[in-house]
C-alpha cells in the first residue's frame, strides 16, 4: 500500500478580518481539492493512483493579517531562472493593488540580505519599480548561494517589522525556508513563511512542473537544432549538446521529445558504460555507420560513475559534478581514431543562456498565478508551505512534503519509453544491430 502522506497547512491562527478584496470568488478553507497522484509525480505512489486531499490555493473571505498594517519581504535564492522577476512581479501587483499592504522589501542578493556583515542594501518594491522587469532573465533582486545563520535571518525579520516573507528558490531554499520556520515558531512570532518553488532543473519533490521549465526547454531545442545542422554538414558528423540537470535528466527528455532530431539523450538516472558491445561508443558508431551523423544532448549530471570526483559539494550543497562532457568529447575522439572513421564533432553548451533568458508566454502566465496565489495564502496566515499546480488546480503543500528528497525522472515510466521511441537509441545502451 503507498505511504500515507499528510498534506495539511499551518497557519498562524484564525482569521479573523475581512477581506480587503473587492470581489470574489472566495476558496473555502474547509474544502478541500482531492487530486489522483500517480508515480509520474511521486515513486511512493506506486502503480497505483494516489487520492489525496490538498488545500486549493486563492483567496479567503476572512484573512489573519491587516494589510495597510502588514509588511512583507520578498527574496530570490540560488541559480537564475526564466520567470523569476514575473513571480517578482505579481506578488508585488497583488499585495499593492489588491491587498493595499503597507510595504514590500525586496531583500538583496539572497538569504545574505539578511546578513548584517555583508553590507547588501535592501530595495523597496512598488508597482512602479517593478512594471517592466518581466522584460528581462535574471532577477532584479539578484541572488547568492549558500545557507546563512537562522538566527540573524529571523533577527533581521524581527528588525523591520516583516509578517510575511516570500522565498522563492529551489530544494536548498526550500530547506532554508523550512527551517527559519521552526526558527520563528520557538520565538513565538506571528510571520508567514511562503515558497515558491523555483529550479529550472524541474527536481523538486511533488512539483510536477515548476516554473521556467517550459521556457528552459524551449532555448534548449534551438541549441539541438544547430548541433543537428552542425552533424548533417559533414560526413560522420557528431552534434553534442549539453543540457543542465543535475540530478533529474527532464530538461534534456523533454527538450529531445520538443525536437525529434536527438538519436541519444544520456540522463543522470540512467548509467551507462562507454566501452564494450553494450557501451555508448560502440551504440554511436552503429548510428553513424547507419545514417552518417547523431545528435547527441547529455543532461550535466548524467554518466558521473565514469567521472572522477572527490565528492566535494558546492555552497548550495550540491555535489561538484564531474565534466562527463569532457570525457565524451576526449573518447569518442579516441575510440573513432584507432577505427579510422574521419569524424567531425561540433560541441554546444548554452547552460547560462537558457537560464538567463526572460520567460515565454506560459511561463508568464504560470508565474502570475503562483505570485498571486502566493499573496493570498500569506495574507491568510498560511506559513510552512509552498504554492503550486497540480493537474491544472493551483493548491498548497507543506514544506514537509517538498522537501523530503529530490524528484527525479522514473526511467520505467511511459514517458521514457516515449523518450527512447523519439531517439531510437537502444534501451540501456545495450541492444546494438551490429552486435546482434
Amino acid at each position: 500500500m503507498p505511504t500515507k502522506i499528510d498534506t495539511s497547512i499551518d497557519t498562524l491562527g484564525v482569521p479573523k478580518i475581512d477581506s480587503t478584496l473587492a470581489f470574489g470568488p472566495f476558496v473555502d478553507p474547509k474544502e478541500k481539492t482531492v487530486i489522483h497522484i500517480g508515480p509520474d509525480v511521486i515513486a511512493e505512489a506506486g502503480d497505483e493512483q494516489m487520492l489525496l486531499p490538498f488545500e486549493e490555493a486563492g483567496p479567503r473571505e476572512k484573512v489573519y493579517f491587516d494589510p495597510p498594517k502588514t509588511k512583507c519581504a520578498l527574496v530570490t535564492c540560488g541559480g537564475l531562472c526564466p520567470g523569476l522577476n514575473d513571480v517578482i512581479r505579481s506578488i508585488v501587483m497583488e499585495a499593492h493593488h489588491h491587498y493595499n499592504v503597507a510595504a514590500t522589501i525586496g531583500i538583496r542578493y539572497g538569504l545574505q540580505g539578511f546578513i548584517p556583515k555583508y553590507g547588501h542594501d535592501i530595495m523597496e518594491l512598488t508597482p512602479k519599480s517593478v512594471t517592466s522587469i518581466h522584460e528581462f532573465g535574471g532577477t532584479i533582486l539578484a541572488s547568492s548561494r549558500g545557507p546563512q545563520s537562522p538566527e540573524e535571518i529571523v533577527d533581521a525579520l524581527e528588525r523591520m517589522n516583516i509578517n510575511i516573507l516570500f522565498m522563492i528558490g529551489g530544494d536548498g531554499t526550500m530547506q532554508a525556508a523550512k527551517i527559519l520556520n521552526q526558527t520563528i515558531g520557538e520565538r513565538n512570532l506571528k510571520i508567514s513563511v511562503v515558497g515558491i518553488p523555483k529550479t529550472i532543473d524541474n527536481d523538486i519533490h511533488f512539483v510536477s512542473k515548476s516554473f521556467g521549465f517550459d521556457s528552459a526547454v524551449a532555448k534548449a531545442t534551438e541549441a539541438i537544432r544547430c548541433a543537428h545542422v552542425e552533424a548533417q554538414g559533414a560526413p560522420y558528423g557528431i552534434g553534442l549538446v549539453k543540457l543542465m540537470g543535475r540530478e533529474s535528466g527532464f530538461i534534456a527528455a523533454e527538450a529531445t521529445l520538443a525536437l525529434k532530431d536527438v538519436n541519444f539523450v544520456l540522463i543522470p538516472e540512467e548509467p551507462f558504460d562507454l566501452e564494450g558491445d553494450n557501451g555508448f561508443l560502440k551504440a554511436l558508431e552503429c548510428r553513424l555507420l547507419m545514417r552518417k551523423h547523431a545528435v547527441v544532448v547529455v543532461a550535466e549530471g548524467a554518466g558521473q560513475n565514469l567521472c572522477n570526483t572527490n565528492k566535494k559539494k558546492d555552497a548550495s550543497g550540491n555535489p561538484i559534478l564531474g565534466d562527463i562532457c569532457d570525457i565524451l568529447r576526449s573518447e569518442i575522439q579516441q575510440y573513432f581514431k584507432k577505427k579510422e572513421m574521419p569524424i567531425t564533432m561540433k560541441y554546444i553548451d548554452p547552460s547560462y543562456i537558457i537560464r538567463s533568458i526572460p520567460a515565454n508566454a506560459h511561463d508568464r502566465v504560470y508565474c502570475g498565478f503562483l505570485g498571486q496565489h502566493a499573496v493570498h495564502a500569506g495574507i491568510a496566515g498560511k506559513t510552512n508551505m509552498v504554492v503550486t499546480r497540480l493537474q491544472d488546480r493551483y493548491v498548497y503543500l507543506p514544506l514537509n512534503l517538498v522537501t523530503q528528497k529530490r524528484r527525479r525522472l522514473n526511467t520505467e515510466s511511459m514517458y521514457w519509453r516515449s523518450v527512447l521511441e523519439s531517439t531510437g537509441q537502444p534501451q540501456y545502451l545495450k541492444q546494438c544491430p551490429l552486435t546482434e
